[in-house]
């Protein structure tokens, strides 16, 4: 052994330090909480500890009217002023009315000031100059805190859309406006508000009934165990019990076809073709012709003829394929411990996820307050033009347009660094790609070597290595992290490209140049080809890594060479493993379900009193079936990993 590709191991482990130093960067310039506190029109956070906006949790928006729908209000800046307030309205109220009796109503005032700007109590004003200025809202409608925004109170009584039970209310503004004028808002507000009640009821089920599920993926993980030991003895068996099923099922319908031939023989219009009857939507008119059912006859006889010629001409190659799968199993029943080596890459993979959603977080908040002009006439020159706010009455802007502000519009910046964000963002994501690539390689090549070890092992157990695991492993990372490397550089840049063009699919989706959308989708078909391709060959790479110890691109080329060498027997491995192991995982999935199933159901009465009341018994139920999919996956992806090994060492 020796170290192999060391200029790409170089390279790689200065990519590696050159991302945990942009996470850094990202760190000191960034701040999570423009993302966790939401911003009123001065650009300071609500509910921040320490400033004057510490009790004041919720964003409140003067005119809710002028925004179009939630999203817009999440996402981008709605053209109205935002305040920080500590809860949100529960009444109806226009400034008009509550300037008119501030003077025997000072409660109503007191009430209404505490959602204008901070230190305005100035009910002598004039309302024009009130509402031009900005300096309170004209209306309040009864509202409710919904992602630390207030949102109107919307509800339906007797089918009417109403707001705190009323279906008009005064705008402030001299008009009486309607509910329904809300209901772009609303539908959204309403839907994720029915959203947020299931996901609490959700969160209930998994709080009372995580135990039961742990215990059902555990065991989801003895069957995956069992299952994989019994191959040796059932692989066999189960392969030819589904092909004899197949041909039974195909020759079933054969003769099916062949007597609704034979019953239809004199029927007034069955001697019709389908020529005749020309196109129609109800097909079920087609099965009223002889020529249909013959056409299927002869269809189902093509294909039952070609597969019991592929059974005569293909069974030695199925006979090794069989004995490959329960050699695989022999192997495993060997090292055990490799069943648990995906928990590893599962630990790696996890971890490049939160580095990497955690720098992009990070540097999406690295930005400085922009401000920019706001105003109320539309033909204003200055509208959308960035401002100082600590200048900004200072300037003539005010003057052009009457009620003017300068106003917290995004973060953003005009530095060095923060023009080049999106730069650095493509680069997190790259590196990330990079590193998660990395690990899975890892996990094969490691997995390759254990099993390697014990093909070539004359005497087995006994000239099994006592660690091959552990060996393997290290001999990966000793020798072969540049190798490793190599491989999933390749990889991580045609995965990229292939974000790059989804991205440019989104962005175009709306245009009408036909020649360009099919272009995109040329481009998007080839990478994905190139993907698929690139991973068996880096799969078979890292094999050959294992075993001899060459550089990837040696090994590669051997690889593929051995491989179309035996191009026959590979494709019949692949879809005699893919159908084993795809039946073992329904198997799994099917039966840990169904069993899940009757205990949430509470139909086992062994432990009817057991089982938990849950508000919606398909939660942990679909969470069994899924996670012990994945479970099944896990153990028979290092089973693939085996046979695919055992294949190779088999050729050579």
């Amino acid at each position: 052994r020796h170290c192999t590709d060391i200029v790409c191991c170089v390279i790689f482990i200065v990519v590696i330090l050159g991302y945990i130093a942009l996470g850094i960067v990202a760190w000191v310039h960034g701040d999570p909480r423009k993302v966790i506190y939401p911003t009123d029109s001065y650009g300071q956070f609500c509910g921040q500890k320490d400033t004057l906006n510490e009790n004041k949790t919720i964003l409140f928006y003067f005119n809710i009217l002028k925004c179009a729908s939630p999203v817009v209000l999440i996402n981008l800046q709605c053209p109205t002023t935002q305040l920080c307030v500590s809860k949100c309205p529960d009444r109806f109220a226009t400034y008009i009315d509550v300037q008119a009796s501030y003077r025997y109503k000072p409660d109503q005032w007191n009430y209404f000031r505490q959602f204008c700007k901070p230190g305005f109590n100035n009910p002598r004003k004039s309302v024009a100059q009130v509402l031009r200025d900005e300096d309170c809202p004209s209306m309040i409608i009864p509202s409710r805190p919904f992602l630390k925004r207030c949102f109107p109170d919307f509800s339906t009584k007797n089918g009417v859309l109403t707001v705190a039970n009323q279906t008009t209310f005064k705008d402030g503004r001299g008009k009486t406006r309607n509910v329904t004028d809300l209901r772009e808002a609303a539908n959204g507000i309403n839907n994720v508000l029915d959203a947020r009640s299931v996901g609490m009821k959700i969160f209930e089920d998994y709080a009372i009934s995580w135990y039961w599920i742990l215990i059902g993926l555990f065991i989801a993980m003895i069957v995956s165990l069992l299952f994989l030991v019994l191959l040796r003895f059932t692989a066999g068996v189960l392969f030819w019990i589904f092909i004899f099923g197949v041909i039974g099922i195909i020759g079933y319908g054969i003769w099916h076809c062949y007597w609704e031939y034979h019953h239809l023989k004199g029927i007034p219009g069955s001697d019709l073709t389908v020529y005749d009857i020309g196109f129609q939507t109800d097909f079920r008119v087609y099965l009223q012709l002889r020529q249909t059912w013959l056409a299927f006859m002869i269809i189902l006889c093509v294909v039952e003829v070609i597969i019991i010629l592929m059974l005569i001409f293909l069974r030695n190659r199925i006979r090794i394929a069989i004995a490959l799968l329960k050699e695989g199993s022999r192997a495993i029943g060997y090292i055990m411990s490799t069943l648990f080596y995906p928990i590893v890459t599962f630990i790696l993979i996890a971890i490049c996820i939160s580095y990497w959603a955690v720098t992009a977080v990070f540097l999406a908040t690295s930005g400085e307050p922009v401000y920019k002009v706001m105003a109320n006439q539309t033909l204003c020159k200055y509208a959308n033009l960035t401002c100082d706010p600590e200048t900004f009455n200072t300037t003539n802007v005010t003057k052009v347009c009457p009620g003017a502000q300068c106003t917290f519009a995004f973060y953003g910046g005009e530095s060095l660094y923060h023009k080049y964000i999106f730069i650095f963002q493509l680069a997190n994501a790259f590196v990330f790609l990079w590193l998660v690539n990395f690990a899975i390689a890892l996990g094969q090549c490691t997995l390759a070597g254990a099993f390697a070890s014990y093909y070539w092992a004359y005497r087995k157990p006994a000239d099994i290595p006592l660690w091959p695991l552990f060996s393997s492993f290290g001999r990966a990372i000793r020798y072969h992290t540049g190798s490793l490397a190599f491989g999933a550089l390749i990889l991580a840049i045609v995965q990229l490209i292939r974000i790059i063009l989804e991205y440019l699919d989104h962005k175009l989706k709306g245009t009408q140049n036909s020649f360009t959308r099919f272009l995109l989708c040329c481009l998007k078909c080839c990478f994905w080809c190139l993907e698929k391709f690139l991973k068996f060959i880096n799969r078979n790479a890292y094999i050959m890594i294992a075993i001899y110890g060459k550089n990837f691109c040696t090994s590669a080329k051997e690889a593929f060479f051995l491989l179309m060498r035996n191009v026959v027997r590979v494709a019949v491995l692949d879809k005699v493993t893919d159908f084993l192991l795809f039946l073992g995982k329904i198997l799994v999935a099917g039966g840990v379900g169904v069993l899940a199933f009757f205990f949430f159901t509470q139909r086992i009465p062994l432990f009817a009193q057991e089982a938990p009341t849950l508000n919606y018994y398909w939660v942990p139920l679909l969470t069994v079936i899924i996670g012990s999919y994945l479970v099944a996956h896990g153990f028979f992806s290092v089973y693939a990993m085996c046979v695919d090994t055992l294949f190779l060492c088999f050729c050579k």
